[in-house]
């Protein structure tokens, strides 16, 4: 059990990342990996033969409700605590450039 998680993978991985690590930090993510993978490690022990997969941690059902048409708010309504307005819309400041192209 256990991985080789070295100071020195660990600054190649760093390297290819692009990351400045300090030899300090290397030998600290070099310990903290270590032990995660030996973490995962146990878990890989586990029997889970007769465990059925589960898509949550809890049941969770979907609720359906049915879709039918419903009257909406009427347009006065939902504007009358707009901070600005040019009726029929809600006035917002602009936030895309002269340019376009979201």
């Amino acid at each position: 059990m256990g991985h080789p998680i070295t100071q020195q993978t660990v600054l190649e991985v760093a390297k290819l990342a692009r990351l400045n690590l300090t030899d300090d930090e290397a030998e600290l993510f070099a310990g903290q990996l270590g032990d995660v993978l030996g973490a995962i490690d146990q878990l890989k022990q586990l029997d889970v033969e007769n465990v059925k997969p589960m898509p949550h941690a809890y049941d969770q059902l979907n609720v359906f409700r049915e879709d039918k048409e419903s009257p909406g708010i009427a347009v006065g309504e939902a504007l009358k605590n707009a901070p600005d307005k040019d009726e029929p819309f809600f006035k917002v400041p602009k936030v895309l450039g002269d340019g376009g192209g979201a």
